[in-house]
């Protein structure tokens, strides 16, 4: 059988610092969550904001059930490795951002360093800066006038006339 790290480097595809990085983070928020392992998110239970598009990303999908498809993994891209946790039905959230790497730490050696240390040692917690989103919205797909191609109502737009998509509008550039 096998372990929760190894799932997460057969998703990822090898193993890393980043990966790391995620697997940890996801540790702190289940103890500061009162998540116990089993707790994999069937829905939008669990949501996740990250700031970062990088590897610890994939550990939350795989060990929290948190996805984009779903909706319950959102990306506000600050460039900081930096998780937030919402339980939708309780209210309760946490902020996990991972603090600096100690002088002669790498991204060589931060795998060595992540996986000798307790997630509490290697994270800041704090309280959310944003606020739970909305549940997931289901929207009516309409076919572009110009491209013909089925989009999402909420990424259409109207341009003489025709109802269009974002692909095919044209914005009009002059206001500053």
């Amino acid at each position: 059988m096998q372990t929760e790290w190894e799932k997460c480097v057969a998703f990822h595809g090898h193993e890393c610092g980043g990966l790391m990085i995620g697997y940890k983070a996801v540790l702190l928020a289940r103890e500061l969550l009162n998540l116990d392992a089993s707790a994999f998110s069937a829905d939008e239970e669990l949501v996740c904001i990250t700031e970062n598009d990088a590897c610890g990303v994939d550990a939350v999908q795989v060990l929290l059930g948190c996805s984009a498809g779903k909706g319950n993994l959102l990306y506000h891209l600050q460039g900081k490795h930096a998780f937030s946790f919402y339980k939708r039905k309780s209210g309760e959230a946490v902020r996990i951002v991972l603090k600096p790497l100690p002088e002669g730490v790498n991204r060589g050696n931060s795998l060595a360093y992540y996986r000798d240390r307790e997630p509490a040692e290697l994270f800041e917690v704090k309280k959310p800066s944003l606020t739970l989103p909305a549940e997931a919205v289901c929207f009516q797909s309409k076919a572009c006038e110009l491209c013909g191609e089925m989009t999402a109502e909420n990424f259409l737009r109207l341009q003489e006339g025709k109802i269009v998509c974002s692909a095919c509008f044209k914005h009009y550039g002059r206001f500053l």
